[in-house]
């Protein structure tokens, strides 16, 4: 991870106090965060999913890559420093090793997120609610990306 810190330098520095968030969910920021040092955690919709310190992960990186909105808060836990990146896209195509760092990342977050479920699968097998853990894992294999343009709001009302 230290050679990722060193790629990055010349790139924008921000400093964040303790409790200060750095993404906030639903909020586009065009922007990777590579953590220099400090410790953050990840919450999504309120609910702590993660933390780290490890200097050179990042975040960012799934709105970046989608085109879309952060999917989780990241928030300093302790004073935090973060290499931002502008031009996410544009900086990981000139860079084959940032961007095989980066699908290095992600790859291994959805093993974790994979094992996680089969250990849910297992945990439920014999109940009834096990049926539900069939549903999201295949919707998770199997879901498709959402169209940028949202759909027109139905006109139809309540007891019509």
């Amino acid at each position: 991870m230290h050679a990722i810190i060193e790629s990055l330098q010349g790139q924008e520095v921000r400093r964040y106090d303790s409790g200060q968030v750095v993404i906030q969910q639903g909020t586009q920021t065009d922007c990777l965060y590579f953590l220099i040092e400090g410790a953050v955690e990840v919450l999504k919709d309120d609910v702590a999913v993660a933390t780290s310190s490890q200097p050179g992960v990042v975040f960012g990186e799934m709105a970046a890559l989608l085109g879309g909105i952060h999917t989780a808060t990241v928030r300093a836990v302790k004073p935090s420093a973060f290499h931002i990146v502008a031009n996410p896209r544009e900086f990981l195509q000139s860079s084959p090793a940032m961007c095989l760092n980066v699908c290095e990342l992600l790859a291994r977050r959805l093993d974790s997120l994979n094992r996680y479920l089969v250990d849910v699968k297992h945990q439920f097998e014999g109940h009834d609610h096990l049926g539900m853990v069939d549903d999201v894992l295949e919707a998770l294999l199997h879901r498709q990306p959402r169209d940028r343009v949202r759909p027109k709001e139905s006109t139809v009302r309540h007891g019509e």
